[in-house]
């Protein structure tokens, strides 16, 4: 474990089957107007909203409301916000969905009481609020962000083609408490389902591939891998066994709490990556990681050769006798690609609507991090996206 560092994590969660009912317990620490943020429309449908609506006219409070919240949040959307939230002087923002509704939540909490241009502000220039931030609350309908337990917080600028994501600094971002209700996850599509359980996957991925230290952080980064395997294809072929459902909910929430970070650099190029196609095609957020993952890692497999070999034997079960390093290394890439086709993830960049003349145009728009175990540089970028089409 090498480095110093801070944790703290202020959300409280609630879980289970019952947890919706701990709201009650919520709403008497803020004030009387809440703006209620939701999706397209499900929660009308399967009866979430009516419940939590209940709840909020039980405790008196002032309901406004921002719907039909886009799974790619857009600035036009923000904008759209801001002044439902400004006009109704709120003193929560209750989000009601998936880990765009609550990315969104908090883009409009550190936004609300600015001066400054949100986009200008934190996405071009990555500042930190100087401003009162609106307390969040989260019920969650849809897992794989982790946005429900941290501080980021996903826009789409559809005018110059940017998704960007910016993971705030201040404590004050995060959610207060967060409602997390296995069986609220059941009435998802399946291609949302698995886009989701491969954004868990890659969270741990991206600050797993970093380092060469002996971390506790690793180690609990592959038991965090091993279960999301497991339950993935248990869920894949039931999707409505609660077990599986509730372990996948809770890996979600712990994955990029930044728990398994600490003492770590981390990686997150695949982020970058995907959330550049995201800019351009709108594809669901978990399938565009999906779709450059192995050609990123058997990219940067030979910096990180040590690591990569860890990864096969100790998650993928890979046996190491008679091989090379990278014979094992490769097999655990080999092993990853078998069960992201087994849960039916996307696995390239066409499926996705990308052509090769895209590829340029998006490579330009693609942020570069530090902490992996090589920079990218732009021929780089280029090479990976034309081997994932």
């Amino acid at each position: 474990m090498i480095g110093n560092f801070t944790y703290c994590n202020p959300t409280k969660l609630y879980f289970g089957k019952d947890s919706l009912d701990r709201l009650n317990d919520e709403l008497p620490k803020y004030g009387p107007r809440v703006l209620l943020v939701y999706g397209g429309g499900s929660i009308k449908r399967n009866g979430i909203y009516d419940a939590v609506l209940m709840i909020l006219r039980d405790h008196g409070k002032v309901v406004s409301e921002v719907s039909c919240v886009m799974p790619n949040p857009t600035l036009e959307k923000l904008y759209e916000g801001l002044k439902v939230a400004r006009e109704s002087n709120v003193d929560l923002i209750l989000a009601v969905g998936g880990g765009s509704v609550c990315d969104y939540a908090k883009a409009l909490a550190v936004s609300v009481h600015c001066d400054e241009d949100p986009w200008e502000k934190y996405y071009v220039r990555f500042e930190e609020p100087s401003c009162r931030i609106i307390p969040v609350g989260c019920v969650l309908t849809m897992v794989g962000t982790g946005s429900e337990m941290n501080a980021g917080a996903v826009i789409t600028n559809q005018e110059t083609k940017q998704k960007i994501g910016h993971v705030f600094a201040s404590e004050d971002v995060m959610p207060r408490f967060s409602i997390l209700n296995p069986l609220y996850t059941m009435t998802l599509p399946h291609h949302q389902m698995v886009a989701g359980i491969y954004d868990i996957f890659n969270h741990i991925c991206e600050q797993y591939f970093s380092g060469e230290d002996d971390s506790t952080s690793d180690y609990i980064a592959e038991g965090l891998m091993r279960s999301v395997i497991h339950s993935s294809r248990i869920a894949n072929e039931n999707p409505n066994d609660y077990e599986a459902r509730s372990n996948l909910m809770w890996a979600a929430t712990w994955a990029p709490n930044t728990l398994i970070s600490r003492g770590k650099s981390t990686d997150w190029m695949v982020h970058m990556l995907g959330q550049a196609v995201g800019g351009y095609t709108n594809a669901t957020h978990g399938m565009t990681l999906s779709a450059v993952s192995l050609a990123y890692y058997r990219h940067i497999l030979p910096y990180g050769m040590k690591k990569f070999v860890r990864f096969a034997t100790q998650v993928w079960d890979v046996r190491p006798e008679g091989k090379t390093e990278e014979k094992i290394a490769l097999e655990g890439l080999e092993a990853m690609e078998n069960w992201m086709k087994e849960l039916g993830l996307s696995l390239n960049l066409t499926e996705l609507g990308v052509k090769r003349d895209m590829v340029e145009k998006i490579a330009d728009v693609t942020i570069v991090l530090d902490g992996g175990y090589k920079r990218l540089s732009r021929e780089e970028i280029v090479q990976i996206y034309k081997e994932s089409l």
